[in-house]
């Protein structure tokens, strides 16, 4: 048997992206027992991958302890591959068959997506695209809460205010979508959000047709928050790891991008796209305003997020 110890993110979105190396990996090595090592933010996404063996929590301690913690919890067993993500010398003190350890790269003019780099990382190609693994639990917890109409999904928080759409604009893009006329009359909204993100979801939902909304946010586990975003016709959000899992799960996906670059960090799926606020993405000074309450998406009005919508819409309905 095959065993594989599997070091990735501590950000949502960031281990969604790396899901399609993971899914890659387990299906050439048919029967594999795979053990993850991950944030806490990010572990519950991986309860329901095949041959999971275990997760294990890294939460971050002074000193960089948590890599020490990793060591010791993964030191006693001899792996077939380890494949580490993080670029952490833990992985180089354990008993492996085969090891793959990711280094920084060297700068580049061009941009090279998440998912494509992480290809390249084990030369793999063409780049395989981020999995969502549901389970039966999460996938019956959507079926008794999303309508069995149309929804549209919104995301409209996200880790940090400087990445936010305001929700007027979101409740607006709702109302022009789902109204008269619109490339999806009639149908339902969906709001989605983690803890803490409850009045940004009320700030919309305030402004939209309480009948056919539905707000969700601060309500649901990671798994069952992407078992209702594969039911949705198409998901709406900010540059956050909900965006990320709605393209995984296979919705149309619209990504809204200000102070981080598309063209790294934008949404990978079957159907996919972005809009960007006016200016180019500076991970400076996105790195300054992280604490800031400024939006940085303050210049993106409604109308270019409405035709890329239409757009996706339309492509969706003519497949």
């Amino acid at each position: 048997m095959t065993r594989i110890l599997f070091i990735t993110a501590t950000r949502i979105g960031d281990a969604i992206l790396s899901s399609g190396l993971l899914d890659h990996v387990l299906r050439t090595h048919p029967g594999a027992r795979v053990t993850i090592a991950c944030g806490p933010l990010a572990a519950p996404l991986f309860r329901a991958v095949p041959g999971l063996e275990r997760v294990i929590v890294m939460t971050k301690r002074k000193g960089g302890g948590h890599w020490l913690d990793l060591w010791r919890q993964t030191v006693t067993r001899r792996w077939d591959i380890v494949i580490d993500l993080r670029e952490s010398a833990t992985s180089w003190f354990l008993m492996a068959g085969t090891r793959h350890v990711k280094r920084n790269w060297p700068g580049s003019s061009a941009p090279v997506h998440r998912v494509e780099e992480a290809a390249a990382f084990l030369g793999i190609a063409p780049p395989p695209s981020p999995v969502l693994w549901l389970d039966d639990l999460a996938r019956a917890r959507a079926r008794a809460l999303m309508p069995d109409e149309p929804v549209l999904a919104l995301a409209p928080a996200a880790a940090a205010r400087f990445k936010e759409w305001a929700p007027d604009r979101f409740a607006a893009l709702a109302q022009a979508l789902t109204g008269p006329g619109g490339a999806m009359p009639g149908a339902h909204v969906a709001i989605f959000g983690g803890p803490g993100d409850e009045a940004t979801g009320r700030a919309v939902a305030a402004q939209l047709d309480p009948e056919r909304t539905h707000d969700f946010t601060g309500q649901l586990d990671l798994l069952e928050t992407g078992a209702c975003l594969a039911r949705a016709a198409l998901f709406v959000g900010n540059d956050s790891g909900l965006m990320h899992m709605a393209a995984a799960a296979g919705t149309p996906t619209l990504g809204l991008f200000g102070p981080t670059d598309e063209r790294v960090y934008g949404p990978w799926g079957r159907a996919a796209a972005s809009v960007r606020a006016g200016g180019e993405a500076d991970e400076r000074t996105r790195d300054r305003l992280k604490t800031s309450t400024t939006s940085l998406l303050a210049d993106l009005e409604l109308a270019p997020v409405l035709a890329a919508a239409n757009t996706l819409v339309e492509q969706e309905n003519a497949a």
